[in-house]
């Protein structure tokens, strides 16, 4: 029995050991890097995730996001007479907008996220905010509010500011937050796009710098792990690039192969190694986890008790399937923990919350889904009458009235009591005094 027990705890040690041994030489050459699961948001792999870098144009992930939360892509909007000359100086990445130039939205988010025209990126945000400061102020809210905490965003283009800073997990998030927004995802999955004629410019072509979409052949080789294979990717479908002195390469990467959606961040990279560092995140994650349907929609979780109900229990069941990336051959080894809201109390209705179901992994949450109402649960008629009463009384002007006026003669009487209770006591002193 004693040999039985060290033998398994000698292979849980080693098979721990030979994951994290894997994880971490993976020699990803990037100053930081995080993978992410692009369903869950769950980490993968990371280094120095939290370390603050520039971020160069994968900036532009923000400002798209607003440009499609604030406006419609059908609006024409107006190039100002200031941004072509701001922002298209020096080797700036731009499309050649001129003053009073006339395009649609639409154009303008092709231009930001498959040219990286920081002219473009300009224009959204005065549109937006009559200023680049108000939409930094714009972009730096929508990043907290989307958890990316540790962005300080002072442009919506990405060009050099020592206070212009996120992190690779940031940028992760903002990237799964942006690809659940369908025009996003269709546009960067984009390496070619073509702007009609316009009043000031004549039609023109824009094509994106992310390898990963197109580049192969011999000109499009690169070496991960001894092996020359093309830049391109399979299956991935955007997002973005960046580059700038301060930041070095930067690549925010999506890929989709089967059932796994994985996102990849790398940041300041030498050269191509852009390229090789996503390579080898990508094929860590799809060659060592595997998509799991964990969860079942109506899938039986229990019976829950119900206050004031018109019956004692409702049938909890999952509200919707559930997929996460679990490490290969590890799916048994997934804990299931079920929270329920502090109080459940009729009338509940169907597919109406109440609680979650929490699935881990070595005590990292990998995913929850929402446990619902099978059934209407009606209230107890004796605790409905009380609840209507309550429901209309309060709104009635007379009723305040009411309580207002026995507040008064409450007072009343507590005031006549103390008269009295004082006379008398006046005529006990009087009657001792005698």
């Amino acid at each position: 029995m004693k040999k039985i027990l060290v033998i398994t705890l000698i292979l849980i040690i080693v098979l721990n050991l030979t994951q994290i041994t894997y994880a971490d030489t993976l020699s990803i050459p990037a100053e930081t890097a995080v993978l992410i699961d692009a369903k869950t948001g769950n980490v993968l792999y990371n280094k120095n995730m939290d370390k603050q870098m520039y971020p160069a144009s994968t900036t532009k992930i923000m400002t798209a996001i607003l440009a499609l939360e604030k406006t419609d892509l059908d609006n024409i909007v107006t190039v100002d007479s200031k941004t072509p000359y701001e922002t298209q100086q020096g080797d700036s990445s731009h499309i050649a907008l001129r003053p009073g130039e006339r395009l649609t939205m639409r154009d303008l988010l092709h231009a930001l996220l498959i040219e990286s025209a920081n002219d473009a990126a300009v224009v959204i945000a005065r549109y937006i905010s009559g200023s680049v400061e108000d939409f930094s102020k714009l972009m730096n809210e929508k990043a907290k509010e989307i958890g990316a905490k540790n962005t300080h965003f002072t442009n919506p283009n990405g060009l050099p500011d020592e206070n212009h800073t996120t992190t690779a997990y940031d940028l992760a998030i903002m990237a799964k937050y942006a690809m659940e927004k369908q025009t996003f995802r269709e546009i960067v999955s984009k390496y070619k796009y073509s702007i009609s004629k316009t009043n000031k410019q004549p039609i023109r072509y824009l094509k994106s710098a992310n390898r990963l979409l197109y580049g192969v052949g011999a000109s499009n080789q690169i070496n991960v792990n001894g092996n020359y294979v093309d830049i391109k990717y399979d299956g991935v479908n955007g997002i973005k690039t960046g580059y700038t002195f301060a930041a070095q390469n930067c690549l925010v990467s999506s890929a989709k192969q089967g059932n796994k959606d994985l996102i990849a961040v790398v940041l300041h990279c030498q050269g191509r190694n852009v390229y090789i560092a996503t390579h080898k995140l990508l094929n860590y994650g799809f060659e060592n986890f595997e998509s799991k349907k964990i969860a079942f929609k109506r899938e039986f979780i229990e019976n829950i008790k119900v206050e004031h109900g018109d019956m004692p229990y409702v049938t909890g069941i999952i509200g919707k399937d559930l997929y996460i990336n679990i490490p290969k051959g590890r799916d048994e080894d997934v804990k299931r923990n079920i929270v329920l809201g502090e109080k459940i109390q009729a009338p509940i209705k169907e597919n109406q919350v109440l609680g979650k179901v929490e699935y881990s992994l070595d005590d990292e949450i990998l995913g929850t889904t929402n446990i619902v109402s099978a059934t209407n649960i009606n209230m107890k008629p004796i605790y409905k009458v009380v609840n209507n009463t309550n429901d209309s009384i309060f709104k009635k002007w007379w009723f305040w009235i009411i309580i207002i006026f026995i507040l008064w003669r409450v007072f009343i009487m507590y005031r006549r009591y103390k008269k009295k209770k004082l006379r008398r006591k006046k005529r006990y002193n009087i009657y001792n005094n005698y």
